[in-house]
């Protein structure tokens, strides 16, 4: 079936028995990732969590129904994850959904999923699967997105906080949620306990992302500036910014770039394009000269690169900051070659 946000998060929160399968698909990767940690929240701290990848479910599409129809090593509760989940993934979600007994919740990532495709039919024709697509926030939201999640913990926002916020994380709806649990932890605030949320709190211990220090390595990893890039990369780490959201920023903005790439293949022209509303005044020129860099395979490559190093950023015991950096070269490397 397919779920609006207030009925997804309460299904999440209350882990209704009812629901097999939670389908986040869609551009926003961030956004559905803190989304299945709703789930995990309601399932309780001692909750085992399965995580499996598409490419395995394709490899073995009877996994998933058996992972969900398991008991947990200790009798405890248990829940699945798995992460890009694509096409291929159907017959191992439609086992799931025909199974006899599957106990155990699967929440799907899948932010290359289109909402014609046959994997998201799937789940909206299906009475015991959520069909809910993730999308980056419009600027109009913003504020209404970043008080609503306060209000979850808490906080009431004032004045301009809501969307300083925003702002701060760069609209990613994960980063934006950890803030807002740490400053209201800060103020020692909970749903039965509200605080207000006002700037000095959030001076005294809200993230300074580098947002415009990010928006230079992006540039220069998009324009193929490896020289550049190694200098704005080495300044954002001696800054102690987390290059995940330098990742996620240049997603979105290749993602921006293929789009408009397909505007220009169904026969508008690059100057057009560039004059739209989603390129800001300040990046036409530089828009302009990416467009002609790069074509709609070049950019779905550097994106599927791109969220692969994040969640091996994610996983344990790995090279963190290093992997991050080596996937920037890795773009801008593909900028430079020919179209």
């Amino acid at each position: 079936m397919k779920a609006s946000a207030n009925q997804l998060r309460q299904a999440l929160d209350s882990a209704n028995p009812a629901i097999r399968l939670y389908l986040l698909h869609g551009p926003d990767e961030s956004g559905a990732r803190d989304l299945a940690l709703r789930l995990a929240r309601s399932m309780g701290p001692e909750a085992e969590r399965i995580d499996l990848e598409g490419a395995t479910l394709k490899a073995d599409p009877g996994r998933l129904a058996a992972e969900a129809a398991s008991l947990s090593l200790f009798g405890g509760a248990r829940h699945i994850r798995v992460t890009g989940v694509g096409e291929e993934s159907h017959d191992a979600l439609a086992l799931l959904l025909e199974a006899d007994q599957a106990g155990n919740p699967v929440v799907a990532i899948a932010p290359s999923l289109k909402a014609s495709g046959k994997v998201v039919k799937l789940a909206l024709g299906a009475a015991n699967a959520m069909s809910f697509a993730c999308y980056p926030p419009e600027a109009a939201e913003a504020d209404r997105l970043a008080a609503a999640i306060a209000s979850e913990h808490g906080l009431r926002t004032t004045g301009q906080t809501a969307g300083r916020l925003f702002a701060a994380a760069g609209g990613d709806r994960a980063i934006l949620t950890r803030e807002i649990e740490k400053l209201a932890l800060y103020l020692d605030a909970a749903p039965e306990r509200p605080a207000t949320l006002d700037d000095d709190a959030i001076d005294a211990v809200g993230a300074d992302l580098g947002e415009a220090e990010m928006s230079r390595a992006v540039e220069a990893a998009i324009a193929g500036d490896a020289a550049t890039l190694g200098g704005e990369l080495a300044r954002l780490a001696e800054a102690g910014v987390s290059p995940i959201p330098l990742l996620r920023s240049l997603v979105r903005r290749l993602m921006t770039l293929a789009e408009l790439q397909a505007e220009i293949a169904a026969g508008a022209s690059i100057a057009s394009v560039i004059e739209g509303p989603r390129v800001f005044f300040k990046e036409k020129a530089s828009t302009g000269r990416a467009l002609r860099q790069w074509n709609a395979v070049k950019l779905n490559g550097a994106i599927d690169h791109l969220r692969l190093a994040e969640r091996a950023m994610m996983a344990s015991a790995t090279a963190g900051t290093v992997i991050a950096e080596a996937a920037c070269v890795a773009v801008a490397r593909a900028s430079q070659r020919q179209r």
